[in-house]
């Protein structure tokens, strides 16, 4: 992942992002009520050596004294300190409990052990601190030698004396929130980058980027009410999810194919991707700028086009395939332009063999000498092959990808499904894309801008004059 990559997964899952950070200091802030305060005392002892005064006696005195110090400051958590200290404030525990609580330390090249002791009670921390003070000075004096005189060669003297504690050192509020905050926030961020790192399905170009270089020549907005509305370039021509189509148009009457013929297969990985209402749309959207256009169902085992474009589809590409009928017979005329559709007929028991076979080759070639653009529907690639054996008698295929519900495996798969035929790919058409978000559809590249459309003093783009078939008969139906 790159840079711009955590930025993206950053703005994208900010939300969720913010809830386990304010989980985090809520957390904190629940904890730090719910524990019980604790005080700390301390207490500080000064170790000093006797000495007979002379500079020689007063440096190797110093020097013993600082290596004293540590073994001191070591002796303070032993029970021999610390059950005089239980025994003279008739505490109810041991020493091992008491030595829990209680902690020494003797600051580097000084002579000084600091006696500090955390409980709940901060008279009684204070108490037990000055206790083990005195304890600690009382032990050392018992085991240290002494000089001729019976005089201890150590002597330690508490110098500060541990007073009682006015506020608790923990839980420290502000800390424990802060700490919270910062703990949410990583959560946050590592699921974010985790989640975004694991998802396998398609949601941006970006993504498509990285399985095919051919380019991705459209996108369609996600609409939930594209089930009662189908044609939204006819009910709706206004909406920017229609100019999104007329987009898809421009973009495909640029596309170099190297080949004369625009002759194009809609298909799709799997179901369910809109491939079906983006084809019709398509096909509406070149009529209305003039061009001949055929729209042709082409998925012999679940067609649809003719339930979208309301037209009768008892007969249609299934008996014109085996010879029951003519094109003539069955294409219908759509709307005032110059759009033709054929439905897919009845549903025949070897639909791949159908498409596979010289008549449609032949139908084809025939239909490219009539129609600027002829349009197939075709099946999903990964279910059946129907789709790439249609698409290799193509000028190239159309894949359809549902943002955020195709996987990236499923891509591939229909991607090597159309290159092991030698079918070429003619780009990729983003459907379902999200309107809101980081990774939300962007009209200012594949249309127009919310609330920017077409004013009533527009003019429509001018249609091409309709041109003439065989036999000089306008183009409308082939003969």
């Amino acid at each position: 992942m790159e840079l711009r990559d955590y930025i993206a997964v950053l703005r994208k899952g900010w939300v969720f992002i913010l809830v386990l950070a304010l989980v985090g200091v809520a957390a904190a802030a629940g904890f730090s009520l719910l524990k019980q305060p604790v005080y700390s005392a301390s207490a500080q002892v000064f170790v000093s050596t006797q000495t007979s005064g002379s500079a020689s006696d007063l440096a190797q005195g110093n020097t013993f004294t600082q290596q004293r110090v540590l073994t001191y400051s070591n002796l303070v958590e032993t029970p021999i300190v610390l059950l005089p200290v239980i025994s003279s404030l008739k505490l109810d525990m041991t020493s091992d409990e008491l030595a829990e609580i209680v902690t020494s330390d003797a600051p580097l090249n000084t002579t000084l052990i600091s006696i500090t002791v955390d409980e709940t009670d901060p008279k009684q921390a204070a108490d037990i601190a000055n206790a083990t003070s005195e304890s600690l000075t009382n032990v050392v004096q018992n085991i240290e030698a002494t000089d001729a005189d019976g005089t201890a060669t150590v002597k330690l003297t508490r110098v500060k004396e541990a007073q009682v504690p006015n506020t608790p050192v923990s839980p420290n509020v502000p800390v424990n929130v802060v700490l919270g905050l910062l703990i949410g926030l990583a959560l946050g961020v590592g699921v974010a980058v985790l989640r975004e790192t694991l998802d396998n399905r398609i949601r941006t170009e970006s993504d498509v980027e990285k399985i095919s270089e051919k380019p991705v020549v459209g996108g369609i907005a996600f609409d939930s009410k594209a089930s009662e509305r189908p044609l939204i370039v006819q009910v709706d021509p206004r909406s920017p999810r229609a100019e999104s189509f007329r987009t898809l148009r421009t973009n495909l009457q640029f596309l170099d194919l190297g080949t004369g013929s625009r002759t194009f297969v809609m298909t799709s990985s799997v179901e369910s991707e809109g491939k079906s209402t983006t084809v019709a749309n398509l096909a509406i959207a070149l009529d209305n700028a003039g061009f001949r256009v055929i729209l042709i169902d082409a998925d012999l085992r679940r067609p649809k086009v003719a339930q979208y474009m309301d037209i009768e589809g008892g007969v249609g590409l299934t008996d014109v395939l085996i010879g029951r009928a003519e094109i003539e017979d069955v294409a219908q005329p759509w709307g005032r332009g110059n759009l033709v559709v054929l439905p897919a007929g009845p549903i025949p028991p070897n639909p791949s063999e159908l498409l596979g076979s010289r008549a449609m080759q032949d139908l084809i070639a025939a239909l490219e000498q009539q129609f600027d653009y002829v349009l197939f529907d075709a099946p999903p690639l990964l279910p059946v092959t129907d789709a790439a054996i249609l698409a290799k008698k193509a000028s190239g295929a159309i894949v359809a990808v549902a943002s955020g519900r195709t996987h990236k495996g499923q891509l591939a798969g229909a991607v090597s499904a159309l290159e092991n035929v030698g079918a070429p790919i003619a780009g990729f058409v983003m459907t379902m894309m999200p309107t809101k978000g980081p990774g939300a559809y962007g009209y200012g590249r594949y249309g127009y801008a919310y609330g920017y459309g077409l004013q009533d003093d527009d003019q429509p783009e001018p249609p091409k004059p309709p041109k003439r078939g065989r036999a000089g008969a306008p183009r409308g139906v082939v003969r």
